[in-house]
């Protein structure tokens, strides 16, 4: 199994949308299949607008969504977009600030974007794209999960919270791991108190 560390993660064009839309983007040029490539980037759109309802204010919303897709996957994605590609030269326009969807939050800890991603999720068809996506939802439930407590977290706790979530739309394909919380959430930081005293021990017993 590959390991997805921070230091071998590679930069994100627009980290607003989070890792695992440049995931899925990356996942999509893949597919070797045009239609089914841009069967999956319209999915991939639908998820994006989800996560940035600030657009919705924009006349020209669904075109700045097929601008950014094309930016996250570095322009490299050949599919059927209603909209000219941007010019990778040219275009370089800083998105707005992602805003959230207010009401209420069924479980705190996993927040509102992991909702809109299980709802929009459920809304794809049963196939390979949507066992992909949900084993990433899965993922970033457990890294929140973990951020949240700061305790080990459970598996088979996050998986039946999913499948609560999505209403038993979304089931983790059997025999999937999920990653180690080490892997999610990198390594610990060094606490500088500790390594304070330990200096002030060792200058004492030279005294």
């Amino acid at each position: 199994m590959n390991h997805d560390y921070n230091t071998q993660r590679k930069r994100m064009a627009l980290p607003e949308y989070g890792r695992n839309i440049q995931k899925m983007v990356d996942f999509i040029k893949t597919i070797e299949d045009r239609d089914e490539r841009t069967r999956a980037a319209r999915s991939v759109i639908k998820i994006m607008g989800n996560l940035n309802p600030n657009l919705r204010d924009s006349g020209d919303i669904k075109h700045k969504l097929w601008d950014h897709l094309t930016i996250i996957a570095n322009f490299e994605l050949d599919i059927d977009s209603p909209y000219p590609p941007p010019e990778k030269e040219t275009l370089y326009e800083k998105p707005n600030e992602i805003g959230y969807k207010k009401g209420e939050v069924k479980y705190l800890h996993y927040g509102r974007v992991i909702e809109m991603m299980i709802e929009e999720a459920c809304k794809m068809e049963k196939d390979e794209r949507r066992d992909y996506l949900t084993i990433l939802i899965a993922n970033q439930m457990k890294k929140a999960s973990a951020t949240w407590n700061k305790s080990q977290v459970n598996d088979d706790v996050i998986i039946s919270d999913l499948k609560f979530l999505s209403k038993d739309e979304l089931i983790v394909p059997e025999g999937t791991k999920l990653l180690d919380i080490k892997d999610l959430l990198g390594p610990k930081k060094k606490k500088q108190g500790k390594q304070n005293k330990h200096h002030k021990k060792k200058y004492h017993s030279r005294r």
